[in-house]
């Protein structure tokens, strides 16, 4: 039985997979926006200009999906049909790869249409840069740099998580990205209570940062791209992003479409200059669609070695009751 309940969560990431590429986010009434908002008036009733606060508020916003995943879990010990829906749910609910993917084709049509004020107005639904003062190449850069990271974020990280801690790790893991999106930047008020939420999210995309990288290096000829240039720019640039993960994504992707990223970022009210990553022209708008297609293929890859992992959880869970029962009837 337990066999069986285990290969049903490979199944549910697979269901949950196919519902986020045909449907994408479900329009109304979603989870992570209603997490967003109890979350927000969690932080309203703890804040405090201090990391103890910030990590109090991160225990218990993260904490309490953590234990709604592991009830989940104990509820369908049993029932491999139902632990396999409420997998699915899950992984469709914390995936993002469909919309993710839309942003880009629909920024990169305005962009080769020539309307820039169609793109500056999209690209808020990507990120939080100030799109005002952004020509058509910094807003295809900044296009480019937000699938690569959210590559990872919407798609490989969770279904990372899901195939290592199963419903558990899909929930914790949406948790805590949703808390860095919400108070991990940088700025007055979030700049020691927001620190322990950026620390957890970092932490937990360590391993799928880097693995997307490499699916990114893997996948790069599905969008025209050379793999030997990827795996050398990823090579040499990866560390040299101020953000222990974003440049892992980042010269991968620079090294796949063979274009140059980083430089001066401007978000509402300050600026950061970002080191450059990959060699060659600036990204225009026709980049983007091979962006698209490229996280596109790094998903699926990052989805059969979940399954691959998931299907491994319960062949070697099999093992180990093998061995107890032996034991016991020694």
């Amino acid at each position: 039985m337990r066999q069986a309940v285990t290969v049903a969560d490979a199944a549910g990431l697979v269901a949950g997979y196919a519902l986020d590429a045909f449907l994408g986010d479900p329009r109304r009434w979603h989870p992570v926006a209603g997490f967003g908002r109890a979350a927000g008036a969690l932080e309203r009733r703890l804040y405090r200009p201090d990391r103890v606060a910030g990590a109090t508020f991160t225990a218990l916003a993260v904490g309490v999906p953590v234990l709604l995943g592991a009830a989940g879990v104990l509820a369908t010990r049993r029932r491999p049909v139902a632990r396999a829906v409420l997998v699915a749910a899950g992984t469709w609910t914390v995936l993002g790869g469909r919309t993710l993917r839309h942003e880009a084709e629909v920024m990169g049509r305005a962009l080769r249409d020539g309307d820039l004020p169609a793109a500056r107005r999209r690209l808020s639904h990507l990120c939080g840069r100030d799109p005002s003062v952004l020509d058509e190449s910094e807003l295809a850069r900044a296009t480019v740099e937000s699938v690569a990271e959210n590559t990872s974020d919407a798609v490989v990280a969770p279904l990372f998580w899901g195939a290592v801690a199963g419903l558990p790790g899909l929930l914790g893991y949406r948790a805590a990205n949703t808390l860095d999106a919400m108070v991990g930047h940088r700025s007055a008020r979030y700049a020691r209570f927001g620190t322990p939420a950026a620390r957890l999210d970092d932490l937990l995309n360590l391993a799928p940062a880097r693995l997307t990288g490499l699916l990114t290096v893997a996948v790069a000829p599905v969008a025209r791209g050379d793999r030997e240039r990827a795996w050398h720019v990823w090579r040499r640039d990866r560390n040299d992003h101020p953000s222990p993960n974003a440049g892992q994504c980042e010269s991968a992707m620079a090294g796949a479409l063979g274009v140059r990223l980083g430089g001066r970022n401007v978000y509402f009210g300050r600026s950061e200059v970002r080191p450059f990553l990959g060699d060659g022209p600036r990204p225009e708008g026709r980049h983007l669609r091979r962006a698209a297609r490229i996280s596109g293929a790094v998903g699926r890859a990052a989805l059969g070695l979940a399954v691959t992992v998931a299907v491994g959880r319960a062949v070697l869970g099999r093992a180990a009751e093998n061995r107890l029962r032996r034991g016991s009837a020694a």
